[in-house]
Order: C-alpha cells, then sequence, then structure tokens
C-alpha cells in the first residue's frame, strides 16, 4: 500500500473492551476516527480490531546459548509480528537490536538492556555478571542502554544450598533502584522463589518476573505497592522437565520448582483477585520459540482471570502501562484483525485476519 493510500478498517473495532466503534481510517500510517475528504484509492480489511498485542517479556537477539545474529533476530520479531505481537518489551538481550528500530515492517521494541546478574548465578552468556559492589554501577550503565527499563536476575539456584535463593542484598538492591529511578528507568527482576520478593518489593522495584514464589504474605504487599507481574505461565510449564533434568544433582531444587508449577494457576489467580496488576509475557527467545502470546493469554483465562482482563493484559491495559498508544485517533496504526470477537474467546488471538504495521497490511 502505498504512502497516499487510505486504508478502511470496518466491522467492529475495540478502542476499549466497552469502547468499540464501526470503523477506523489509517491515512499517512496514523489513524482517524473521520474519513478523509476526497479519499480515493482506498483498501479495505473487515473484522474485529484490537491494537497490536504487547509481549512484555520477550527476547529479542537471543536463543538458548547467548546472542544471535541479525538475520535470527529478524527471524524472532517476523515470528512475532506474524503472530500479532506488535510492542514488545525485551525484559534482557546481550544483542543490539537498536537497528530493529529503523525498520518500519518490524515490531516497536522497549528494551531493559542486558540482565544484570550475580556471579555464575545464571544462564551462560546471558547477562552482566557481577556481585553486589558493583550493581549500582551496572544499573545506571543499562538504564542508560534501555528504553527506560533495567533487569535483574533476582534469584538463582544457588549451588552451594542446592536451590533456588536470592541473589542481591536488601541495601544493594535498594541503592540499584533507587538510581535507576534517578535515572529515570523502571526496575523488573526474574524471580522464581519466594526469598527475594520482600525485599523487592520494599526497596522499590516496579515489576517482577514469574512470580512464581507469591504467597499469601506477599501477595498483599505487591497489591499496595503495585507492583505488577509478568507470570509467563507458556515458560512455567517447562519447569517439570527442568526439575527432571536436575533432580540426581539437585534435588531440592527439583522438589521446589515442581511445587512452584503446581501451585502456579493458584499464584496468578490470587494475585489477580487481591488487585495484583497482570501483564501478558512468553519468554520467548531463550530456550522457548517466539509467537506464542496468543498461548500465554489463555493461559492466563485457564488460571481463572476473566477473559476481558487477560485480553486487556496483551492490549490497552498493556499498552497503558508502557506508555504506548493504542488505537487513538492519531496514533501509529498497528492494530490486529480478527475473524470473531476476542472478548467473548480469546483462542482468536491464534489466527490473526490481518496484521497492520504503522499503517501497511503486514500479514
Amino acid at each position: 500500500m502505498s504512502d497516499r493510500a487510505v486504508l478502511h478498517v470496518k466491522g467492529r473495532v475495540l478502542v476499549g473492551p466497552d469502547d468499540v466503534r464501526d470503523e477506523l481510517w489509517v491515512v499517512g500510517g496514523r489513524i482517524s476516527y473521520e474519513r478523509p475528504a476526497g479519499a480515493r484509492d482506498i483498501r479495505s480489511v473487515e473484522g474485529w480490531a484490537l491494537p497490536g498485542l504487547v509481549d512484555a517479556h520477550c527476547h529479542v537477539g537471543l536463543d538458548a546459548h547467548g546472542p544471535v545474529p541479525d538475520d535470527v533476530s529478524e527471524k524472532q520479531a517476523l515470528t512475532d509480528r506474524e503472530a500479532g505481537t506488535l510492542l514488545i518489551r525485551d525484559a534482557g538481550s546481550p544483542s543490539d537490536t537498536r537497528w530493529i528500530d529503523d525498520r518500519a515492517d518490524l515490531p516497536k521494541i522497549i528494551r531493559a538492556g542486558r540482565h544484570i546478574a550475580r556471579t555464575r548465578r545464571y544462564i551462560r552468556n546471558y547477562a552482566h555478571e557481577i556481585e553486589p559492589d558493583d550493581l549500582v554501577a551496572y544499573v545506571a550503565q543499562e538504564a542508560r542502554r534501555g528504553d527506560g527499563w533495567v533487569k535483574l536476575v533476582g534469584d538463582w539456584i544457588d549451588r552451594e544450598t542446592g536451590d533456588l535463593s536470592a541473589c542481591w542484598p536488601r541495601e544493594a538492591a535498594a541503592a540499584a533502584i533507587a538510581e535507576a529511578h534517578r535515572l529515570g528507568a523502571r526496575v523488573t527482576a526474574h524471580c522464581f522463589a519466594e526469598d527475594s520478593l520482600r525485599d523487592l518489593v520494599e526497596a522499590g522495584i516496579d515489576c517482577v518476573e514469574h512470580a512464581t514464589g507469591l504467597t499469601e504474605e506477599t501477595i498483599p504487599l505487591f497489591a499496595s505497592r503495585g507492583v505488577a507481574i509478568v507470570p509467563t505461565l507458556v515458560n512455567i510449564a517447562t519447569f517439570p522437565q527442568l526439575a527432571a533434568g536436575g533432580e540426581t544433582k539437585f534435588p531440592r531444587w527439583s522438589a521446589h520448582m515442581r511445587a512452584l508449577h503446581e501451585r502456579r494457576y493458584d499464584t496468578v489467580r490470587a494475585a489477580y483477585d487481591a488487585g495484583v496488576p497482570v501483564y501478558v509475557g512468553t519468554d520467548a527467545g531463550g530456550s522457548l520459540a517466539h509467537g506464542l502470546v496468543a498461548g500465554e493469554v489463555a493461559e492466563l483465562v485457564t488460571a481463572g482471570i476473566p477473559p476481558v482482563e487477560a485480553l486487556s493484559a496483551t492490549a490497552w491495559g498493556a499498552r497503558r502501562w508502557l506508555g504506548r498508544p493504542g488505537l487513538d485517533e492519531g496514533a501509529p496504526a498497528d492494530l490486529v484483525v480478527y475473524e470473531g470477537d476476542p472478548r467473548a474467546d480469546v483462542r482468536v488471538l491464534a489466527a490473526p485476519r490481518r496484521v497492520v504495521l504503522n499503517g501497511q497490511v503486514v500479514g
């Protein structure tokens, strides 16, 4: 479609969960709710339109072994785009993917810089591996490199104890989070277990990834502080396999991982019921494939989150949380069109009819 062409999206446009309009127009790559005067070269798309989906925990430029070449990063981003994911919060990557920002045909990325982990306490080739005395300096570095986010590894297996344990002393975490906030960045952390959560929340963290270790003691703390979680349930589904692989060497860790997996749905539902903000993220790009956003929304519904709220966690609410527009007048035309109403059945997300990015039909 040329820059002068007009795209007419008609049917049901879900500007919000209860704000449904009959049509929108795309002119010069941007949304308008008024028919453009004198429009002639018009292409039409019909169906149920949503804002481009959000994957709030994704890793472009990363695979199970570490950084990947640009052509692999491109394939990852294209796979997410074909699934309807048009906005990614990249929750840690060692690769420089800034070149993607110059590609109007690839999803928009909000970067958290590179993971920051304790020495020998994370996946090899992923993170800056440092000690607590250097945490503030590295957080400042990644806050300047990122797009308003920094990613810590809050807990990981401690080989001496044979189980998950917190990586950072409370004082070091508090100083690092304060420095990120001073520089205008929010902080999130990978946390599987229970024991790092209270310290991180009381230190001022903004979000926790996975959050499988939430308990009836820490859920109210998250809710009162407004700390969001991104459960990545499609990733948590791999815990039994991981536990089986470590059974011989780390039986305590294996049992812990199985227990976290078994209560995963109860944990997410309890957090949601308490008022903890919950957002969609897949953890794609490590050992998981890209393009899993529809599956993660379905998992949230399985956990007991109402379908419209699970949908908001990848659409209206997620975009608002990340400070990006939805289907607003004058906003970039990033939207996905479906055969049916995704509010009634989130499974329709698995089969986009059309994907529109920056006003161009790309899928």
